[in-house]
């Protein structure tokens, strides 16, 4: 597995958001390495302003494996007037994800 996962954020607005990833790396597939890093994800989203989307998540579909690899939509809305944007994160000692929003 990649030490790096980063990914386009794509914005929908009446569903929320969809990871894109650049196809750089592997994707976690062990289930701990896998929520680790939609945890991290999720915090950088509400750091960078995010917000839950009212519309709840279906926990069948919308699942961390597949926000992770870009196959679902999540509830998030992005802040006002924000533009595009990607998610950048990086993985350290003792298998930790930060991840960070940053410009596209």
């Amino acid at each position: 597995m990649s030490d790096s996962y980063t990914a386009a954020i794509v914005y929908t607005p009446e569903a929320g958001v969809r990871l894109r990833p650049d196809g750089g790396g592997d994707l976690p597939a062990a289930a701990n390495d896998v929520n680790l890093l939609g945890m991290a994800i999720a915090l950088a989203l509400g750091r960078a302003g995010y917000e839950h989307h009212p519309e709840p998540r279906d926990p069948e579909l919308q699942t961390l494996d597949a926000l992770i690899a870009g196959d679902a939509v999540m509830p998030w809305r992005r802040p006002a007037g924000g533009d595009d944007e990607q998610i950048a994160c990086t993985r350290g000692a003792g298998g930790v994800w930060s991840c960070e929003v940053k410009p596209a």
